[in-house]
C-alpha cells in the first residue's frame, strides 16, 4: 500500500490536463508510442472534436524510482463549470491533486473553483506551469499569481510542458493512501460505465481490506447482493486482477443488467464480514430544466431505455417523465448548465441514434400561495405555474458568478451583468491586467445565452464559474406563445415581469421566421394570461386567382377575390399550424 499513489489532474478549460496527461503515459510507458494518439484519454468522438474533457478518465500506470515499483492511479477530470460535478467526484478518490495552470493565461476562475474543491477533500496540491515551451509564456507573473492563491514556496512550482515533456518527471510528493488491510472490505464508486455485453462495470477505491474474484459483495445503498465475476485495475483497457488491496483503483463487473441498481457514490462491502456505509456525495443538485421529447412519439421508451444508460455514465443527469400537447410524451430532464444539456443532446443523437426535440430551458422557482404563505410549491415547469390571482409571492434562484477578465474589458462585461439584473458586488486587481468582478445575478439571466455573450465581448479572455447562493423574490409571469389562438405549452416560459414585453416581441419575430407560410393567415401572439403583449403576422400563401380576367367589369375581379376569401377563411377555422423543431430551440439565440 505505500507504494500506491492515486492523484488527479484538476486546471481551467484548455491549461493542457489531457496533453499532460499523454507525457506522464509515455514517461511511465503504460502505453506505446505506435498507440499514442493526441489526449489519449478523450475517447469520446465529442471530446476530440469539441476538444474539451467531459468524462473523468481513470488510469494506472506503473513507475520504478530507485529500485522501488510504484503504483500511479492518474484520474484526469473535466474543466469546465458544467462539469464540476465529475471532478468531485475523482477528488474524492484521491489523495492529491496536480493544479495545472496556463503559463500563457494564469489563473482563471474554474481553476479557483476546482483547488477549493480540492482543499476542502485535504488533498496534497501540486502546483504546475504548463506550457512553459511557448513563446508567449509568462512564468514570472504566473508563479506570483499561484504564490499569492496557495501560498506556496517559489520552489514548489514545477515549470512543464505537455507538448515537449519538460518537467514531467520532477512531480512527486503526492502521499500514500491511508486504510487498514485487516479491516473489513469497504470501498467506495466513483463512477460507472454501461457495457452492452457485459452489463454494468462500476469503478471504485478501496479505502479498507481487499476483495478477491469471486466473493459475495453487496452494495449498501441498494442493499443489492452479487459475486465479483471479475475484478481488476484500469489500465488502457481493464486488466483481470484475482485480488485488489486496501488503497488501490479498480473495477468490478458482476452481471448488473438494471442502471438503477448503481449508485455512484455508494458503498460496496462483502456479505459474509460487512463495512459501515461511506459518507458518499452529495446527491447533485440540477441547475437548468429542459424537455427532452423523441420526434417520433412511438420512440418514447427507447429514448426512456437511452436516457437511463446517460444517467449512469453522467451521474449528473435528472429526468422525470412528463408530457406536452404540443410533442407526446418525453421527459423533464435536470442539467448542470448549458453546455452539459448540450453535450446530452448530441450523446444521444450518436451513442442511441435518437433524434430528440429539447424545449426552451429554464429553472426552478419557489412559489408561496395566499391560503399557506408558508409552504413551498416548486415550480420545475411553466405548466406548473398555479394561478396569478392565488399566489401570494415568487422566489427565483440567484447565484454568485465569479468572472476573470483583463482590464480592457470590465466595461462591456458590467454592462452585460447590469443588462442581466446582476449586481456587483465585489471588483479585485488581481495583477495591474487582470480583474476578478464578483456579482449576484439570477440564474434564470444566465441560462440562455450569457456565457456566449461573455465570450464574444471578451473576445475568450473572460473566464465564467458560479454557486447558488440561495432564492430571492422575484415579479416572475407565465408568458405564453399563441400560434391563431392555440396555445403551444412548449413555448411557454416563466419570465421577470419587467422583461416579459421585449422577450415576447423578440420570439414573435423569430417564430415568424421560422414557420413555414400556409396557405391561410397565422397571427403569431405572446400573452400574459388574457392580456396580449406582442404580435406579428404571417400572411397566407394565394393564388393569383384575377390573372385569368383580362379586362371586363370590377364585379367578377371581386367575386372572384371574395370566393377566395371565403375558402381562406375555411381553412383557417379547420387547418392547424405545424411548429418545425428548430423554431423551440430558436429562442435560445434571439441575439443572432
Amino acid at each position: 500500500m505505500k507504494n500506491i499513489r492515486n492523484f488527479c489532474i484538476i486546471a481551467h478549460i484548455d491549461h493542457g490536463k489531457s496533453t499532460l496527461a499523454d507525457r506522464l503515459l509515455q514517461t511511465t510507458g503504460t502505453i506505446s508510442d505506435r498507440d499514442l494518439q493526441e489526449q489519449t484519454l478523450d475517447d469520446m468522438d465529442i471530446e476530440r472534436e469539441r476538444g474539451i474533457t467531459i468524462k473523468s478518465h481513470a488510469i494506472q500506470m506503473d513507475y520504478k524510482e530507485d529500485r522501488v515499483d510504484y503504483i500511479l492511479n492518474l484520474i484526469d477530470t473535466p474543466g469546465h463549470v458544467d462539469f464540476s460535478y465529475e471532478v468531485s467526484r475523482s477528488i474524492a478518490s484521491c489523495e492529491g491533486a496536480l493544479l495545472i495552470v496556463d503559463a500563457t493565461q494564469g489563473i482563471q476562475a474554474q481553476t479557483i473553483s476546482n483547488l477549493y474543491l480540492a482543499i476542502e477533500n485535504d488533498l496534497e496540491i501540486i502546483p504546475i506551469m504548463n506550457k512553459m515551451d511557448l513563446q508567449s509564456a509568462m512564468p514570472e507573473e504566473v508563479k506570483d499569481q499561484i504564490v499569492d492563491l496557495i501560498g506556496c514556496d517559489r520552489e514548489e512550482i514545477i515549470s512543464a510542458s505537455g507538448k515537449t515533456g519538460l518537467g514531467v518527471d520532477e512531480i512527486e510528493r503526492v502521499p500514500a493512501p491511508v486504510g487498514d488491510p485487516n479491516a473489513p472490505f469497504q470501498a467506495l464508486i466513483f463512477d460507472s460505465v454501461f457495457d452492452s455485453y457485459r452489463g454494468i462495470n462500476a469503478y471504485f477505491k478501496v479505502l479498507n481490506g481487499e476483495i478477491k474474484k469471486g466473493e459475495k459483495v453487496k452494495f449498501i445503498n441498494t442493499d443489492k447482493e452479487y459475486f465479483a465475476d471479475e475484478i481488476g485495475t484500469l489500465k488502457l483497457h481493464q486488466e483481470p486482477k484475482q485480488v485488489i488491496k486496501t488503497g488501490d483503483v479498480g473495477y468490478i463487473i458482476s452481471g448488473i443488467k438494471v442502471a438503477k441498481e448503481v449508485k455512484v457514490g455508494d458503498t460496496i462491502t462483502r456479505v459474509e464480514n460487512p463495512a459501515e456505509a461511506i459518507q458518499g456525495f452529495e446527491d447533485v443538485k440540477p441547475m437548468v430544466f429542459a424537455g427532452i421529447y423523441p420526434v417520433d412519439t412511438d420512440e418514447f421508451e427507447e429514448l426512456r431505455d437511452a436516457m437511463e444508460k446517460l444517467q449512469l455514465n453522467d451521474a449528473s443527469l435528472t429526468f422525470e417523465p412528463e408530457s406536452s400537447a404540443a410533442l407526446g410524451f418525453g421527459f423533464r430532464c435536470g442539467f448542470l448548465g448549458m453546455l452539459h444539456m448540450e453535450i446530452i443532446q448530441e450523446r444521444l443523437e450518436r451513442e442511441f441514434d435518437m433524434t430528440v426535440i429539447t424545449t426552451v430551458p429554464n429553472v426552478s422557482y419557489h412559489a408561496y400561495l395566499t391560503k399557506d404563505k408558508e409552504t413551498t410549491i416548486i415550480v420545475n415547469n411553466p405548466i406548473d405555474f398555479p394561478d396569478p390571482s392565488m399566489i401570494h409571492r415568487m422566489e427565483e434562484p440567484y447565484i454568485k458568478a465569479s468572472i476573470i477578465t483583463k482590464a480592457d474589458y470590465v466595461g462591456p462585461i458590467m454592462s452585460l451583468c447590469i443588462e442581466k439584473r446582476g449586481e456587483l458586488t465585489n471588483q479585485v486587481y488581481l495583477t495591474t491586467d487582470r480583474v476578478e468582478l464578483t456579482f449576484n445575478v439570477p440564474l434564470a439571466e444566465i441560462v440562455f445565452d450569457f456565457y456566449d455573450r461573455l465570450k464574444s465581448i471578451s473576445r475568450g479572455y473572460a473566464s465564467f464559474d458560479y454557486h447558488p447562493i440561495g432564492f430571492r423574490e422575484a415579479q416572475m409571469v407565465k408568458m405564453d406563445m399563441l400560434l391563431n389562438g392555440d396555445m403551444v405549452d412548449a413555448l411557454s416560459a416563466l419570465v421577470h415581469k419587467d422583461n416579459a414585453y421585449e422577450l415576447g416581441k423578440k420570439i414573435c419575430k423569430k417564430l415568424r421566421e421560422l414557420i413555414p407560410r400556409q396557405q391561410f393567415a397565422i397571427a403569431i401572439q405572446a400573452a400574459i394570461g388574457a392580456k396580449i403583449i406582442a404580435r406579428e403576422s404571417l400572411s397566407a400563401l394565394r393564388k393569383d386567382v384575377t390573372a385569368k380576367c383580362y379586362g371586363g367589369d370590377i364585379s367578377r375581379k371581386r367575386k372572384l377575390l371574395e370566393k377566395q376569401k371565403a375558402g381562406k377563411k375555411k381553412m383557417k377555422q379547420i387547418g392547424n399550424v405545424e411548429v418545425p423543431p428548430k423554431a423551440f430551440l430558436a429562442v435560445l439565440k434571439l441575439n443572432d
